[in-house]
């Protein structure tokens, strides 16, 4: 085993049970990284301390952060890299603050902190007006996908501000130049917002303590979601999905997104970045990483170029 390049680094992501925040929880344990991962589904198998079995909301009962500290643990090996499962619900205070409490006990510092939290999609009502979006729906999405985020940074950031060089990413769908568009319906534009804006603040608040805060979007996500309930697919047919969507050629796995966030934390400069908005194919195009076919999709550059005016599909120069 020889150290990564994260070794000694902690790293807490919320909200990895499954897509981004899995992916990017399994690279930085790869790159050396002790890695706490937060979620609510919990197999909860009759281990020792393991509790009652529990599902979210989300619905998706054979993805359990248990197994992505599994996965994490297994991909750190040759690095030194660690996965720790903590089951959390960000929207409990009481919970987010026993959980920093454990993190402070057991390692005494956090460097990185990935802010991976939605699970709202179900209660999206896509094409309604706020007058016909059910209310109770619209305010749960908030709730996901705001309040989640700034009630994890005000019990994460007393910790990794303790040190210099700390990193804060803020993860969202979208970058700030397109999230100039509209994101209909209004509940669902103000979440992604959203952490454009609390990047932004966090990094003027925490400049100086040395922190940097960053907001990063993967592209088109192939989540196991979006493989198996909006395309009827698998990993390893998935273009067959371009029949439903030609636009779906633009399309990225997971790991892509982990793998710029593995390399953004290794980054000894990654300062210079501090408030801005990233993606994944940007990073791409500074580190020099590659989705796992080898690809290189830029997928906000063609959703801006080509999808978004209504261009017939052709991922051409963009992966």
């Amino acid at each position: 085993m020889r150290p990564g390049p994260l070794a000694g680094k902690v790293a807490l992501v919320a909200g990895a049970t499954r897509g981004a925040g899995r992916a990017m929880a399994v690279e930085l344990c790869r790159a050396g990284a002790t890695v706490y991962a937060t979620g609510r589904t919990t197999r909860g198998d009759g281990r020792p301390g393991a509790g009652a079995r529990r599902v979210s909301e989300v619905g998706r009962s054979t993805e359990t952060i248990e197994e992505t500290a599994e996965l994490a643990t297994e991909a750190g090996q040759e690095h030194g890299g660690t996965g720790l499962a903590a089951v959390v619900d960000h929207l409990l205070p009481a919970q987010v603050a026993e959980l920093m409490a454990r993190i402070d006990n057991e390692q005494g510092r956090l460097d990185i902190l990935v802010n991976d939290l939605w699970g709202g999609d179900r209660f999206v009502g896509f094409g309604k007006k706020i007058w016909e979006h059910d209310l109770a729906d619209g305010l749960r999405v908030l709730r996901l996908g705001l309040d989640s985020h700034l009630i994890t940074a005000h019990y994460a950031l007393p910790l990794l501000i303790r040190r210099p060089g700390g990193l804060v990413v803020e993860v969202t769908d979208g970058t700030e130049e397109y999230n100039r568009n509209y994101r209909e319906p209004v509940y669902y534009d103000l979440a992604k917002a959203g952490p454009l804006r609390l990047a932004r603040a966090l990094a003027e608040e925490t400049k100086e303590h040395g922190t940097t805060a960053v907001c990063l979007t993967p592209g088109w996500l192939r989540s196991e979601a979006m493989l198996d309930t909006h395309f009827h697919v698998t990993e390893e047919n998935w273009r067959e999905g371009c029949a439903q969507d030609p636009h779906f050629a633009i399309s990225e796995t997971p790991v892509y997104v982990g793998r710029a966030v593995a390399a953004l934390a290794a980054d000894t400069d990654f300062a210079r970045f501090n408030g801005q908005s990233l993606s994944s194919g940007g990073l791409a195009q500074v580190y020099g990483f590659t989705d796992v076919d080898g690809s290189a999709p830029d997928a906000w550059r063609y959703i801006t170029d080509i999808q978004h005016p209504g261009k017939a599909a052709d991922v051409t120069g963009y992966r």
